[in-house]
């Protein structure tokens, strides 16, 4: 790494540190309201799930309109566990959360035996070798009954390892908990619920995903619109499998876990993990597919697979920032997470720059002191005033800049990686023997006739 890059890598750390304890200073001495602490802590939760969908659209080209349900999901699956480790609402501390890790790993496994097994091309071949004994349409059926009865299987074996898991997670967790302070261990439960959350979206977001990312833009975003509109609507009728989380009457007795120090640092992290992906191998693979499919499939790059990964990744950074939203208010209710609200990431990083990480979190907080700014400023009984405001807002930017606030600009650590002086030059002997070629496709020299 060059030593502009060093610089500039531990400048923004210490930007990040300088604006972490003045914020915090802040708020413990009463600097700012708890409302405004609140504003701000909004502000670092809408800038992890807008980075989220920046991965999806903004750096890998995918036009989806779901991302509010992958925010719902981690956001109920946080709070359903925090909750039971303070009610025992399902007759066990840790009950929730074995069932969702057993979920989560019973899901894995099956994933893993489909996709070892091949059952795609495993039923293609069976099918052809059965054609030569019997008809098409028999061939067919009995092959396409060979796939469904392997991926029986895989499910089954995939709920038996799960069940051994929720048997078994709380004996392992629960006395090591058991040990440590009320403090220490409502975080660590509190961290482990937000982990399983992203992940139970993530995981989500992975098997929705790969039957619908064969689809081409619009018709993507609006299957991703439908599967938004399921979640709403299974969040409406959710007590009718689990009681404690009342439906369409809103969920309640959430602990306010989620401080500044939290969601601050989970931003921070998850800014620095989009970067490195973004500049590695995989992510620039990703990348190529938002610029050019067909030119990337004729080079090589498994167009389905990074699609998918970009996806998953994003649909993991929606599930942790619901997980922080469920714990800074409180409260969720169906209203929070109907799919109009899926807009607003969309419009946060269309302003910010498609393609920006820095745009994307500059964005995320203007959009959330602008729309409280003007709750506050305007005069009583006008304050609906402010989506009428804030869309001319966004109607101005879009006609002055429409590449956005940054367009494709990134400051400091989030700024692409420039490669080492000896790996360039290492690249530029290895491409003159290939110029001096194109040059002279005879291999004669310059004053040799051929």
């Amino acid at each position: 790494m060059k030593l502009s890059q060093k610089l500039s890598s531990w400048l923004t750390g210490v930007v990040a540190v300088i604006i972490f304890v003045a914020v915090h200073l802040l708020i413990s001495r009463k600097g700012i309201s708890s409302y405004w602490a609140q504003v701000v802590q909004m502000g670092c939760v809408t800038a992890i799930t807008c980075i989220g969908l920046n991965i999806i659209y903004g750096f890998n080209g995918q036009f989806s309109l779901g991302h509010i349900g992958f925010y719902a999901i981690g956001a109920y699956a946080s709070a359903l566990v925090t909750k039971d480790w303070l009610s025992q609402w399902s007759g066990s501390n840790l009950g929730a959360f074995s069932f969702i890790v057993a979920l989560e790993i019973g899901a894995v496994v099956a994933v893993a035996i489909v996709g070892l097994l091949r059952v795609g091309s495993l039923r293609k071949r069976t099918r052809e070798w059965l054609q030569a004994y019997i008809s098409d349409f028999e061939a067919k059926f009995l092959s396409t009954l060979v796939a469904l009865v392997i991926a029986a299987v895989a499910i089954a074996t995939g709920v038996f390892v799960g069940r051994i898991v929720q048997m078994l997670l709380p004996r392992l967790l629960g006395p090591v908990l058991e040990t440590a302070s009320p403090d220490v261990a409502q975080n660590a439960i509190f961290f482990l619920a937000l982990i399983a959350g992203a992940i139970l979206a993530g995981l989500i977001g992975f098997l929705v995903g790969m039957p619908l990312l064969t689809l081409t833009s619009d018709y993507f975003g609006i299957a991703t619109l439908g599967f938004a509109i399921m979640v709403y609507s299974a969040l409406q009728n959710s007590d009718l499998i689990v009681p404690t989380m009342k439906g369409a009457r809103g969920m309640v007795g959430i602990p306010r876990l989620s401080t500044w120090a939290w969601v601050f640092w989970f931003m921070v992290a998850v800014a620095v993990i989009t970067r490195n992906f973004l500049y590695s191998s995989q992510g620039r693979a990703t990348v190529s597919v938002r610029e050019d499919e067909v030119a990337a499939k004729a080079m090589g790059i498994d167009v389905v697979r990074y699609k998918a990964i970009a996806f998953a990744m994003g649909c993991f950074f929606a599930g942790l920032a619901g997980g922080l939203y469920a714990h800074l208010y409180s409260f969720l209710h169906p209203s929070t997470f109907h799919f109009v609200k899926g807009f607003d990431p969309l419009i946060i990083i269309v302003l910010g720059g498609l393609g920006s990480m820095t745009g994307t979190i500059v964005a995320s907080f203007g959009w959330a002191f602008v729309l409280e700014g003007l709750r506050v400023i305007l005069p009583q009984g006008f304050e609906d005033w402010r989506f009428v405001i804030y869309p001319v807002i966004l109607l101005v930017v879009m006609l002055l800049r429409p590449q956005g606030l940054f367009g494709g600009l990134e400051l400091g650590f989030l700024k692409a990686p420039r490669p080492a002086l000896r790996e360039v030059k290492a690249a530029t002997a290895r491409a003159e023997p290939i110029q001096a070629l194109a040059t002279n496709p005879s291999g004669q020299s310059n004053g040799e006739e051929v």
